[in-house]
């Protein structure tokens, strides 16, 4: 049998010989699409396609001696066993924004001058393409774009995925398709601009009130944007959509174009159109395609500002949903109860099992991401997702970790615990679960003025853990979409520098999720989204705080009491009254009993 470390090996092999037929040097595959998406759809996936690792963030590249990985924190223990035997070196990076620089920075220690590197620029954003040009151009190298080399060694690459299209109606989606572009095309106003380019495929679906399915766990579909102050023309192919609701967006000067029309259009675009653009979410390939009399304005895309913050209504639905996820999770755990007493469950059985509960709630539409289930060590891997051949059996003593989420036409859910199995947590596991705690009430319960910039306030969680020596690799928190992606900005809890951009406004949501993780030990993180909700007025401005929407008991078996202060314990009685009076009505039989089991006042 050929070992999967050899097929990798195999096709390194093949795109050097590729590389080298065309005097290239080397190759970055970065992981994006011409979307610059998180989640990728199959055809897109060439990273993991010719390296193994299955990661969502990480940059493969390949020159003639050598080929590396780099990740950040979040993935380097996943990517070190994914990758061994392959030849692929690991290079950790200190975080997701710094993986660029960090690529760039291998390539220049590799490659000589005079060297020439290939990406393939219609995955490329305009933003990366130019940090990258001009890191390349300083040592005498040159980048070249025009080609996607994985066409040329991937046999068997996955076509478009073309899902159906259907509409998200109001009153979920917040406001109507035609508001939503009157307030889009007054900020295009503001900006100066004639015309507005998008390619971000949450973006896209937010502003038309449409949703689809061609990103695995992502209600979106592949489509750019054109909008103008007359019309907007939509590039994703008129036969996704069934016929009524084509009638009704051509009604409301929609124009239906197919998908790769959008290079065309571009390209059309008349001298001294002033185009906005955010150059991190548009691809090097398609802004190559402007004449040069077009005017392009560069700025944070204003869509991804729009929809963050959500209407009081959605706000509502939302507070909805989390209860119909709080009983599934509920009736989830109770039935996991007696199936790991008959000893019958593995890692890779829980995504099928919480996702059965969920599909039973109201509103369900489909889980937001690929369960992370980690037993033991494997919780160690902040985004380990368990596969058919590593997948640990629950049997056995340890801790273990499931973060999960679900999509529900009032909103996204993402909530993650941690369960001790085959007898109580050892004292070292309760002092870290109970260190993670503290950092998680710390932000949950903080006060902040209006337009705080949201990487300011990681600091806050990880408190409790730096007293101890401690800390963890990855953010404290995302945003996240209504009924959209898991993973939403401009909002984010993070070291990274703040951008202006992340300021926090009433409406947002924003997971909040400490954690700290043992090597080869066990892993614990503790996850709920909030919401920013006003807070008062004082003579220093205006006051938000977080509203905890998520609603599932924390296990206090795994709690050092005497490691809470009086309020933080406070703080956890009241999150589990609130969770029992919320969901109790809705539960029977044994989920109810596991409700009352674990919502108990925590024994002093």
């Amino acid at each position: 049998m050929v070992s999967s470390a050899s097929v990798y090996r195999a096709r390194l092999a093949c795109l050097r010989a590729h590389l080298q037929a065309r005097g290239l040097a080397a190759l970055w595959i970065p992981s994006s699409d011409p979307h610059q998406s998180e989640y990728l759809p199959e055809r897109w996936r060439g990273r993991a396609w010719a390296s193994g690792f299955t990661g969502s963030v990480g940059h493969l590249l390949v020159a003639m001696e050598r080929a590396a990985l780099l990740v950040d924190g979040r993935y380097a223990l996943q990517a070190g066993a994914e990758l061994a035997g392959t030849g692929i070196e690991l290079v950790p990076t200190a975080n997701p924004r710094a993986t660029d620089a960090a690529a760039l920075d291998w390539l220049l220690a590799q490659l000589p001058a005079g060297a020439a590197v290939a990406v393939d620029g219609e995955v490329l954003a305009l933003a990366a393409a130019r940090q990258l040009w001009q890191g390349l151009a300083k040592a005498g190298m040159t980048l070249h774009w025009q080609q996607d080399l994985l066409d040329a060694v991937w046999a068997e690459r996955p076509a478009l995925p073309c899902t159906p299209l259907h509409e998200h109606p109001l009153p979920e989606a917040g406001a109507a398709r035609a508001d939503k572009l009157a307030a889009l095309r007054q900020r295009m106003a503001a900006l100066g601009a004639h015309c507005h380019l998008s390619s971000a495929l949450d973006e896209i679906a937010w502003l038309l009130n449409l949703r689809g399915a061609d990103v695995p766990f992502n209600p979106v579909f592949l489509a750019h944007l054109l909008v103008d102050a007359d019309g907007c023309r939509l590039f994703v192919g008129p036969q996704r959509l069934p016929a009524a609701l084509r009638g009704q967006l051509a009604s409301e000067g929609i124009e239906l174009q197919d998908y790769a029309a959008i290079g065309g259009a571009l390209a059309a675009l008349a001298p001294g159109t002033q185009l906005l653009l955010d150059p991190a979410r548009v691809s090097l390939a398609l802004i190559e395609r402007l004449s040069a009399g077009v005017q392009q304005l560069h700025a944070t895309n204003p869509l991804q500002l729009m929809k963050s913050p959500r209407e009081p209504a959605q706000s509502e639905q939302l507070r909805a949903a989390m209860v119909q996820d709080g009983v599934a999770l509920c009736e989830f755990y109770a039935e996991l109860g007696p199936a790991l007493a008959a000893g019958a469950v593995s890692e890779l059985d829980l995504h099928a099992r919480v996702s059965a509960c969920r599909a039973r709630r109201p509103g369900f539409r489909g889980p937001s991401f690929d369960t992370i289930a980690g037993f033991g060590p494997h919780a160690a891997m902040p985004h380990y997702v368990p596969t058919p051949a590593q997948a640990l059996p629950l049997t056995g003593r340890g801790l273990l970790l499931i973060d999960s989420g679900g999509h529900y036409l009032g909103g996204t859910t993402d909530i993650t615990r941690v369960w001790p199995l085959g007898g109580p947590p050892s004292p070292a596991q309760r002092r870290d679960y109970t260190l993670v705690l503290k950092g998680m009430i710390a932000l949950s319960r903080v006060r902040f003025p209006r337009g705080t910039l949201a990487p300011m306030l990681d600091a806050v969680a990880r408190l409790p853990l730096w007293a101890e020596g401690l800390d963890y690799g990855h953010g404290t928190g995302h945003g996240v979409g209504h009924y959209l992606n898991v993973h939403e900005g401009p909002q984010l809890f993070s070291q990274a520098l703040p951008q202006p951009e992340t300021a926090l406004l009433p409406g947002m949501v924003i997971s909040v999720e400490p954690g700290l993780y043992r090597q080869g030990q066990w892993g614990i993180r503790l996850e709920n989204l909030v919401l920013c909700v006003p807070a008062g007025s004082t003579e220093f401005g205006e006051f938000l705080a977080f509203e905890t929407l998520s609603l599932c008991p924390f296990d206090t078996q795994c709690l050092e009491p005497s490691l809470l202060h009086a309020d933080e314990l406070a703080w956890l009685d009241n999150y589990h009254a609130t969770v029992r009076r919320r969901l109790g009505p809705l539960l029977e039989g044994a989920a109810l009993a596991w409700l009352h089991a674990h919502t108990e006042p925590v024994k002093r």
